[in-house]
């Protein structure tokens, strides 16, 4: 006598594995998307040799790593100079990339 042939759930298919397997390379693929510049980091911008911000940052620089040479200051302080230098040429040339200042 046969055995009855038994239902085969659609999830034990070999269709069902196929389409698990399109959805997760299509997650993989939207993560990819959503993180490229992470994964692929763009190229920095290279400031104008012309720039007034790059030429004030740069003599702010070079006073700095002489007072650390010189063993005014220590090299952590150089480093928090040269941020609080960044923002000073920023505002005194302007020509600012940050956001926008408050209303008066």
């Amino acid at each position: 006598m046969a055995e009855p042939r038994q239902e085969v759930s659609f999830l034990d298919r070999p269709i069902a594995r196929l389409c698990a397997l399109g959805v997760a390379l299509l997650m993989v693929a939207v993560l990819g998307i959503m993180h490229r510049d992470d994964l692929f980091p763009p190229e920095a911008a290279v400031p104008a040799a012309d720039d007034p911000v790059a030429r004030c940052l740069a003599e702010r620089a070079a006073d700095i790593d002489g007072m650390v040479e010189e063993g005014t200051i220590t090299a952590a302080q150089a480093d928090l100079f040269k941020s609080r230098a960044e923002a000073l040429c920023q505002s005194q040339v302007g020509n600012s990339s940050g956001p926008p200042l408050p209303p008066q």
